[in-house]
């Protein structure tokens, strides 16, 4: 048998699969945007909000997009959080009409950073886990607490060996 992954659980996720995932999450905030039917702006969660960020502002037409960059993680651990990078606060404001976007929450402690800066935003994940899926306003897909989630941009395709044989 082979080493296992780093966690009990691992769901890897291609390039096609987030773009259908953001895109659906994009169909979901439609129906949840201010009275106007407008958001003010997107501010994606860097560094792993951005793609999806970059998907559901194209979906929704939102030409203004902002980053929030906020370190909780040196490699597979978590630490506290910590803001690195604010968005423009004359953009941001409280947070109204404003779309926050990550591609998940796991434990809500980065959000915990994010809602205190923007309380009034709307907080969309693409994936949300158990623990933080309360910090969450709309999200596409809930996993277990323990799966790791490997995105496309940590990834690269390489060989394989097979369970049996060669």
């Amino acid at each position: 048998m082979t080493d296992r992954l780093p966690h009990e659980k691992g769901f890897h996720v291609s390039w096609d699969q987030i773009h259908r995932d953001a895109r659906a999450l994009a169909w979901r905030l439609q129906d949840v945007a201010p009275e106007n039917g407008e958001w003010r702006a997107v501010v994606a969660i860097t560094r792993g909000g951005m793609a999806p960020a970059m998907i559901v502002a194209r979906e929704l037409d939102i030409r203004t997009v902002d980053t929030i960059s906020v370190k909780s993680y040196n490699h597979q651990t978590q630490a506290a959080a910590q803001v690195i990078k604010s968005p423009d606060s004359a953009l941001v404001g409280d947070g109204e009409g404003v779309l926050i976007v990550d591609d998940l929450v796991d434990t809500g402690r980065t959000l915990e950073v994010v809602r205190k800066l923007m309380p009034k935003a709307h907080v969309a994940t693409v994936y949300a886990k158990p623990m933080g899926r309360d910090m969450v306003d709309t999200f596409v897909t809930e996993v277990s607490q323990d799966t790791w989630i490997f995105f496309p941009w940590d990834m690269a395709l390489q060989y394989v060996e097979p369970y049996r044989g060669a």
